[in-house]
């Protein structure tokens, strides 16, 4: 069978991330039907990892569903995939059925801003807001709450909505007569009702775009920015809308609001919530230049007290830099960092994020910047994908009573899981009839058969 056309196929993605889920599951099942007739182009699988992707539940800069994401790492050929959102779990579900029936290792997270009392007066991976940490969960298994824990999740969103529509309001008096009506115009942006700043931007270009023919002016006098500069980024450009939300919505904007003790949860009920999802919680950093990543010793070793077992690192913001004295700064930084994740047994999630525009769809894993920690990159991928596996097909996760009896040891139980991503194939799983009674030796025997 021929290839479809370029316009066939781009009907069909643009379907994968329609808003509706039903249009979705049809456009997979079509999907997966021409990929078996050889009628979708695809690359070679290579051993790259994306594991930190926003999808549309939150913000996908490139407009990417859970579903939508699974295929882009098939026809790519990406080998390890996870999705993060932040304050949902709503691609859970989804992208893990999809990367099964697809054939892609994936693994899905939340990302949440919570209070971190120890480090009040120090700023972490929140340039400018003291005591706010950037928090991950990895390694979900399902979208399924424990009913003792909804309330957490539940308190997320209440907390993110009440942030969002005081933003709202802040900003509308700035703008005004540019103003936007958060239920016409930003909910409808979004598939549940879990917008982001990103949304509130789009909704603002729009609006603007609505009360004048030619914006330009506007936009330049209430952006305090020369005119020629933002007649170029007109009409909608990913320049612009980075420009809106520097200068209105974070710090000395009018649209921000400095965060107090009350603003965030605090990280404990979090990592319950994770914990209880039978999920890893782990460890953000930036980029080791702020006053509590200069102490990333003393904060790693108190986040892992209070749960946490990974570490989430954006690598491209460490080297991939125009200029040769940060770059070199920030890359002897990250090798430091990585080096103390391995000192302190905390394997890796990796991702480029995809929440703003511009950003990668995957690292570049042959730079030879990344070459002393390509490994441990690549392995931080299978350990999360080896968890979610095992978790999901029989409850045998990382956090699990069978995993503590019989891989007391961190290092131990991490290369364990590591050694499952590798060889288990996506989907696979389920065959092999995987339960408690097993041994690790057991289950890595059944996957050399």
């Amino acid at each position: 069978m021929t290839h479809l056309s370029d316009q066939e196929l781009t009907a069909l993605e643009t379907r994968l991330r329609d808003f509706d889920p039903s249009v979705r599951a049809a456009a997979l099942a079509e999907g997966l039907s021409l990929l078996k007739q050889g009628a979708v182009p695809t690359e070679a699988e290579a051993e790259v990892a994306n594991l930190h992707c926003h999808t549309f539940f939150s913000f996908n800069a490139y407009g990417h569903s859970p579903t939508s994401l699974a295929w882009l790492a098939r026809r790519r050929g990406y080998k390890l995939l996870g999705t993060v959102d932040f304050d949902v779990l709503d691609a859970v579900d989804e992208f893990l059925n999809a990367c099964e029936q697809l054939g892609v290792r994936g693994s899905t997270g939340i990302e949440v801003r919570v209070h971190l009392p120890q480090f009040a007066t120090r700023e972490m991976n929140s340039p400018g807001e003291p005591g706010v940490l950037y928090h991950m969960g990895v390694g979900f298994t399902s979208s399924h709450v424990p009913e003792s824990v909804r309330h957490i999740l539940a308190d997320l969103g209440a907390r993110a909505d009440k942030r969002n529509r005081e933003m709202v309001q802040r900003v509308n008096a700035y703008l005004d007569p540019v103003k936007i009506d958060f239920e016409a115009d930003v909910l409808p942006l979004t598939p549940k009702r879990n917008p982001t700043e990103r949304h509130l931007v789009v909704a603002y270009v729009r609006a603007a775009q609505r009360q004048y023919n030619d914006p330009a002016a506007f936009w330049a006098d209430r952006l305090n920015t020369p005119l020629d500069k933002i007649t170029a980024m007109l009409p909608e450009s990913p320049a612009l809308q980075n420009l809106i939300r520097a200068k209105l919505m974070k710090k000395g904007g009018v649209g921000y609001m400095q965060p107090d003790a009350g603003s965030f949860p605090d990280i404990t009920p979090l990592n319950q919530l994770i914990t209880a999802c039978g999920a890893l919680p782990c460890a953000a950093w930036l980029d080791g230049t702020t006053t509590g990543e200069r102490d990333i010793h003393e904060l790693l070793e108190l986040l892992m007290s209070q749960g946490a077992v990974a570490l989430n690192i954006i690598p491209d913001r460490s080297w991939n830099l125009a200029n040769p004295e940060e770059k070199a700064t920030k890359l002897k930084l990250l090798y430091e960092v990585v080096e103390l994740a391995r000192e302190l047994g905390l394997p890796l999630n990796v991702g480029t994020e995809m929440n703003t525009y511009g950003q990668k769809l995957m690292d570049d894993f042959d730079a030879p910047e990344l070459a002393p920690v390509r490994a441990d990159f690549i392995d931080g991928a299978y350990f999360v994908y080896g968890h979610t596996a095992l978790g999901r097909a029989a409850g045998l996760g990382f956090q699990s009573t069978w995993a503590a009896a019989h891989l007391p040891d961190r290092r131990a139980r991490n290369a364990f899981y590591t050694q499952v991503g590798k060889r288990l194939p996506p989907g696979r799983a389920a065959a092999l009839n995987l339960n408690d009674q097993l041994t690790p030796n057991d289950i890595l025997a059944k996957l050399n058969d």
